[in-house]
């Protein structure tokens, strides 16, 4: 991925999208917001004031010459639920309240995202361009399945064929920074998510944890080809200019975006 810089924003761009499609990852410069949310927060759920996080919106949909009323965030509750849209929508701001931690649609002049500090945004995409995704990826949705989740939606209500779709893992924060404890480790043995190649135990009873792998190896068995899948290699909690990071600003900080569009 390359670091894009657009209007007052950056952004890391996957390699693969073509003209059909923008797709990216936000980083933490380019807004008014204060320490601790400096600068581009765009999370509804922080404790920034609500004046700057409805400007940085505004500035980042702006640098894709879009209104605001064409960005969907939903309420992220680390849970294994999607939103699926596969008819027009005039009025999206309904959507918002849904409590999911995936979107996937058909419908072009959407752009869909995905807020994180910490845990993984993940985009997917088929070759055709007609159908995308956005799915929040924290351990509970690793363990719980919802990549594969997502993607038989994809199947069901697009068309689409899984050794057809592209995907792009976002920064998260890195397996060296992500220290977990045995009810995450019950929870993967008990899920998905493949325990014991994406952990490495530091203590008794404790685990360096691999999310980023983990999305890849659910891709891979979900059907992705390995070279349709680009992760940004990225740690939000060690690259504090760039990302926010829950863990490292013990909760006192912004949110980026994971974001897709089918373009019109």
């Amino acid at each position: 991925m390359k670091l894009v810089r657009t209007g007052k924003i950056s952004y890391l761009q996957p390699a693969a999208p073509a003209s059909g499609l923008t797709a990216g990852f936000s980083t933490r410069n380019g807004g008014v917001s204060r320490p601790p949310y400096h600068s581009l927060n765009l999370g509804t759920n922080t404790d920034d004031i609500k004046a700057h996080v409805e400007g940085n919106r505004s500035t980042f949909v702006r640098a894709f010459h879009l209104p605001l009323h064409q960005l969907l965030t939903v309420k992220q509750v680390h849970g294994n639920d999607l939103l699926l849209i596969d008819e027009p929508n005039l009025d999206l701001s309904h959507f918002a309240r849904v409590e999911v931690d995936a979107i996937a649609t058909n419908q072009p002049g959407i752009m869909i995202g995905i807020l994180t500090a910490d845990c993984y945004p993940l985009l997917l995409w088929n070759k055709q361009q007609t159908a995308i995704a956005a799915i929040h990826i924290g351990w509970r949705g690793a363990a719980g399945g919802l990549i594969n989740k997502t993607i038989k939606a994809m199947t069901t209500h697009f068309d689409c064929i899984p050794a057809e779709l592209v995907a792009a893992i976002g920064p998260g924060i890195g397996a060296d920074s992500y220290e977990v404890d045995r009810p995450v480790r019950d929870a993967f043995r008990q899920g998905s998510g493949f325990w014991n190649e994406i952990s490495r135990e530091t203590s008794l009873g404790h685990w360096h944890l691999n999310l980023a792998r983990s999305c890849r190896l659910q891709l891979e068995q979900a059907g992705l080809r390995p070279d349709d899948i680009e992760e940004s290699g990225h740690c939000t909690l060690t690259q504090a200019e760039m990302f926010f990071s829950y863990r490292r600003d013990h909760g006192k900080t912004g949110r980026q975006i994971g974001f897709i569009m089918l373009n019109q």
